[in-house]
């Protein structure tokens, strides 16, 4: 939530976030803080470091995005429904979750609590479907690698 809270800080969003309008702002940001924009060194630098926290952010809230959810929401129903949890890992208010079928997604606002008793479920599906996979923010993080 911290990093949720962040990244719409630094774009300057209210309330839900507007691809249109994010993309505005990322375009102004970026234009603003290229780092070919300084001749100091040290701005130079300074410039590399926020461009790129910049461009972090931008992908995370676009990511994040209710259009961006609802054009993958099949995908990720599918995922969540006939895939089994393959591991995880939780940091924090952070779970991630790697499904079988290769996709990984982060839910955030996860506490430690919650997590515990999803650890503890008889099962990880169905306590995930219960109580965390629509319940939270997520994200996709990992794509499942294709074969050739």
């Amino acid at each position: 939530m911290k990093r949720i809270n962040e990244y719409k800080k630094l774009f300057k969003v209210e309330g839900t976030i507007d691809l249109k309008q994010l993309k505005k702002t990322y375009r102004g940001l970026v234009k603003d803080w290229h780092p070919d924009k300084f001749q100091d060194e040290e701005k130079k630098l300074e410039a590399s470091e926020v461009s790129t926290k910049i461009i972090d952010g931008y992908h995370f809230l676009v990511s994040i995005a209710p259009k961006t959810k609802e054009d993958n929401l099949e995908a990720y129903n599918t995922t969540v429904t006939k895939s089994k949890v393959a591991d995880y890992f939780h940091k924090s208010m952070l779970l991630e979750v790697t499904f079988t079928d290769g996709n990984t997604y982060e839910y955030f606002g996860v506490n430690h609590k919650l997590f515990n008793k999803f650890i503890n479920s008889k099962s990880l599906n169905n306590f995930g479907k219960r109580n965390i996979f629509n319940s939270f923010t997520y994200r996709k993080s990992k794509k499942a690698l294709v074969e050739a």
